[in-house]
């Protein structure tokens, strides 16, 4: 009969309990977002830090406040504090570069998130949706919906030289003309304005308002995120426009926006959850942390485009969802 030592038992379950807390500890994530001034980047750092620290990572997080050079700081301060991986939302695609290649140089591993970075970039990954493939889908939802109608359209804009919006709205313009080529074999519309929202509720509303003023029959807003969307539907509404309007949006799957969706307000979105991308991002950078990542891991990793609409909302709307 096989006897054992307990007290030998017990010493070894202390030194693996303390080899896991050591683990833990030399698990340190940085979180660096560019802003945390829009919801999304605000839901975003919350699902990475509390993803993170789930599977086991102690984590350092730092809001730039839309400024690069903040940004650069922030990068650096987390390296000079041993970070094993940054996860990044650039506040500048080709100004963080510098900063990203000396955090890889002191062998950070790096994870961007959302917002494209220049390719010369030493990262391990880019996260992000796809913006062409989800534009595309919602332009090509917009035809279908629009048939033989006179587009009047108004370009709700993040900030200008910003590649994601750029990506956004020109995905959504070629799905409408796929769309409407495929509908009637012609493709017409017209963008009346473009205004710049800053990605918030309220640069949003300020823009339409704008727009309005110069061009009161307007009957499509395309919006680049549902923020600034939202921020416009509240300007229609004052003018009492609300139910002439068709609203869509280029990404995200706010909850607000979701909730109209259901209601037959609002009419598409584009899918692209703060919480997939930056818990997919953390995975990548836990397995790069860990040695474990697939050597042909591309560098871009995208998640699953989708337009929301009134067909399908309920599988994504999640009422409990901090975004």
């Amino acid at each position: 009969m096989k006897t054992f030592n307990l007290a030998l038992l017990a010493t070894a379950a202390m030194a693996a309990l303390a080899g896991s807390a050591q683990a833990q500890d030399d698990c340190l994530i940085g979180i660096s977002m560019k802003t945390l001034g829009a919801p999304y980047f605000a839901a975003q750092e919350q699902y990475a830090r509390e993803y993170a620290e789930e599977i086991g990572c102690k984590t350092v997080s730092a809001d730039a406040g839309d400024d690069l050079n903040k940004q650069v700081a922030d990068v650096e301060d987390m390296v000079a504090q041993g970070v094993d991986a940054l996860i990044i939302n650039v506040r500048d695609s080709q100004g963080l570069v510098p900063a990203v290649n000396a955090a890889a140089a002191a062998g950070v591993k790096v994870v961007a998130i959302d917002s494209t970075i220049d390719p010369s970039a030493n990262i391990v990954t880019l996260v992000q949706s796809s913006n062409t493939q989800n534009g595309q889908l919602v332009g090509q939802w917009l035809a279908d919906q629009t048939k033989g109608e006179d587009l009047k359209i108004a370009l709700l804009s993040g900030d200008q030289g910003n590649e994601v919006g750029q990506e956004r709205r020109l995905g959504v313009l070629a799905g409408l003309i796929e769309g409407q080529l495929r509908n009637g074999g012609t493709a017409s519309f017209e963008i009346v304005g473009q205004g710049w929202g800053n990605w918030g509720n309220e640069g949003g509303l300020t823009a339409m308002e704008d727009i309005l003023t110069a061009n009161p029959d307007v009957n499509v807003v395309l919006g680049e995120n549902d923020s600034m969307l939202l921020g416009a539907r509240n300007a229609l509404r004052a003018q009492g426009l609300e139910d002439d309007v068709l609203l869509v949006a280029a990404a995200d799957g706010q909850r607000e926006a979701l909730e109209l969706i259901k209601e037959g307000e609002y009419g598409a979105t584009g899918l692209n959850s703060p919480r997939v991308v930056a818990t997919t991002a953390v995975d990548i950078a836990k397995q790069a942390i860990d040695g474990s990542l697939d050597e042909n891991t591309p560098k871009v990793t995208y998640t699953t485009p989708a337009a929301i609409t009134q067909d399908n909302v309920d599988q994504y709307y999640d009422e409990n969802s901090v975004f």
